[in-house]
């Protein structure tokens, strides 16, 4: 019992900080773990040399096969022949283009209403999106929550809520442009299919992946843009902060409400009634 205390607490912090909001190292997370574990025995030292590779080896067989722009292309065909919301969620799911895949449990691609008049768009999952496969399910799921109740709106009735990427990167790090780039047919023609009437997008990486900007969410929060997709799809965006960000700075919620009041404006201009 008491060996493997050190490793039952390393396991609970990490847990506890994914719920916070905060990212985790899991690279330094499986450093502490083996530096808490008992030595291992010599047999036990080569296997784990020999399996050691296995990841990136995994990684290279699923992604590397083909060139960015030959996995762009793919998803692109996937995504046109996809004619309903849930047909382009199991052409995502069978899609083998991201590198990300192998190394996540679930793929993430939405959750609420298919068709709502309220798109919410985040960056990716986490910890807990992907072990559920639903995006926004953690701490920072919960606050999103509250937020659009405040204004009206929920998942299960109003909203429908996607991610501008769909596979979980290692230790919560913001998603690489390669990675961002496969997911991007899928992405647009979701909102073909759905036809939202307003888009929240939450956080730096959602806003600047769908408007194709560098600047930064400070600047682009209390604004709207209005996004085209490929297919001919204009929608009003709103970039806001992300919830993971204000359960870390709770001095900036009262902007986010600004945020959502300028989104319940735009849909009473609408004639929406939620």
């Amino acid at each position: 019992m008491q060996q493997n205390s050190p490793t039952a607490t390393i396991h609970a912090l990490a847990s506890w900080w994914e719920e916070m909001g905060v990212a985790v190292d899991h690279g330094e997370i499986q450093a502490l773990l083996k530096a808490a574990s008992p030595a291992a025995s010599p047999s036990a030292t080569s296997d784990q040399a020999a399996t050691k590779p296995a990841t990136p080896a995994k990684r290279r067989r699923r992604a590397g096969a083909k060139s960015v722009a030959e996995w762009v292309a793919e998803a692109t065909a996937l995504a046109a022949a996809a004619d309903s919301a849930e047909a382009l969620k199991r052409a995502v799911e069978g899609f083998d283009g991201s590198p990300l895949k192998p190394l996540c449990e679930k793929t993430v691609v939405f959750d609420g209403v298919p068709g709502a008049p309220v798109m919410v768009i985040g960056e990716g999952p986490g910890g807990q999106e992907d072990r559920t496969g639903l995006p926004f399910v953690g701490k920072a799921g919960q606050l999103l929550d509250k937020m659009l109740a405040a204004i009206s709106l929920d998942r299960k009735t109003n909203t429908f809520i996607t991610n501008v990427n769909y596979w979980r990167p290692p230790g919560n790090r913001n998603p690489e442009a390669d990675e961002l780039a496969v997911c991007r047919p899928f992405v647009d023609r979701l909102i073909d299919l759905t036809q939202p009437k307003i888009m929240l997008a939450m956080g730096g990486v959602a806003a600047k992946t769908l408007l194709d900007t560098k600047t930064g969410i400070m600047r682009l929060r209390g604004n709207e843009t209005v996004f085209t997709t490929p297919g001919g799809t204009s929608v009003p965006v709103t970039p806001m902060f992300h919830p993971a960000y204000l359960l870390r700075r709770g001095a900036d919620k009262s902007r986010a409400w600004r945020d959502l009041l300028l989104a319940q404006t735009r849909l009473e201009e609408m004639g929406i009634s939620l």
